[in-house]
């Protein structure tokens, strides 16, 4: 096994408090703070179910911006609680300080802004890939959610929306549990764990097939390994953040099963096989999308590490 896999600087930082959780707890706390981190966001659903009288069909008459506003909200709400349930934890049970999650401050401007770089690439090139095949086309929907006209949206739901969601699942899985997994037992196990946790925390997601769920664990491979390579949590929340708004805000796909409902830049639909393009699941439930992910685990395995 690599030396930065075994040897690695997040290890270290996870080994800065006074105790490390034991696995068994790692796991059962990650589920009850995702539950609980839910019910932060019942208040801004409470003001959408106000504004749309109830009604499926209602969210669709919301202008773009205010959809996006108020996705963006709720994506906020909720993740950012988890996020602050995490700190809490590692602040007074393991005594530690946040940074040691993954954020110190040496490189993230850089880290950042090259993850976003990545996950553009990364995602675009599994579009890129079903085009290649004629499996993507242009979506006739409504002009008012597509383009310009839902710019004000899109990008409302980015900032501060997937920005945070993106942020949240990583410093969960990648930032918490990989570390303290890896440096309490060992660091394949963290890797392991951490995988499949994320893979499983999305079980419940609509229209998941078998190879969506063989994606999740693959990408959370793919996250380990870039947060590992790297001795940092800054470029793989870019990452996450901007591949989840590429789905549903710059492509128009289905993310991880579900639909954004705020608008896109490019209204695009599948037009393959579901095995390929991953049908109502959206790209990650394709074969697009694992030989996107796998080339991503090589690349992460021959890239220099960060000095």
């Amino acid at each position: 096994m690599p030396t930065w896999i075994t040897n690695n600087r997040l290890y270290d930082l996870a080994r800065q408090g006074q105790r490390l959780t034991p696995w068994w707890g790692v796991l059962a706390l990650a589920s009850i703070l995702l539950l609980v981190s839910s019910f932060f966001g019942l208040p801004v659903t409470l003001i959408q179910l106000l504004l749309t009288g109830f009604s499926e069909s209602g969210m669709t008459t919301q202008p773009s911006w205010l959809a996006g506003l108020l996705m963006g909200l709720l994506l906020a709400t909720s993740f950012g609680a988890l996020i602050l349930l995490v700190w809490l934890w590692v602040r007074f049970y393991e005594k530690r300080p946040f940074a040691t999650l993954g954020f110190e401050r040496r490189g993230a401007m850089f880290q950042y802004g090259r993850g976003l770089l990545i996950g553009l690439l990364t995602f675009g090139g599994a579009v890129g890939l079903m085009a290649l095949f004629g499996y993507v086309a242009p979506e006739a929907g409504d002009p008012t959610r597509a383009g310009l006209a839902a710019l004000g949206g899109v990008l409302l739901v980015f900032l501060p929306g997937w920005f945070i969601q993106g942020a949240a699942e990583e410093v969960l899985t990648r930032g918490w549990m990989l570390p303290v997994i890896g440096a309490r037992y060992r660091p394949w196990l963290g890797i392991l764990l951490s995988s499949f946790f994320f893979a499983v925390m999305h079980g419940l997601n609509p229209n998941l097939s078998i190879l969506a769920l063989v994606n999740l664990a693959l990408y959370g491979l793919f996250a380990a390994l870039y947060a590992l390579r790297e001795e940092s949590l800054w470029g793989v929340c870019a990452f996450h953040a901007v591949w989840n708004w590429a789905q549903g805000n710059l492509f128009g796909l289905a993310v991880s099963g579900q639909e954004t409902g705020v608008g896109t830049l490019l209204d695009l639909m599948e037009t393959g096989p579901d095995w390929f393009t991953g049908g109502a699941f959206g790209p990650e439930g394709g074969l697009a999308v694992t030989l996107a992910l796998a080339l991503g685990c090589a690349l992460m395995l021959v890239w220099p590490q960060s000095s």
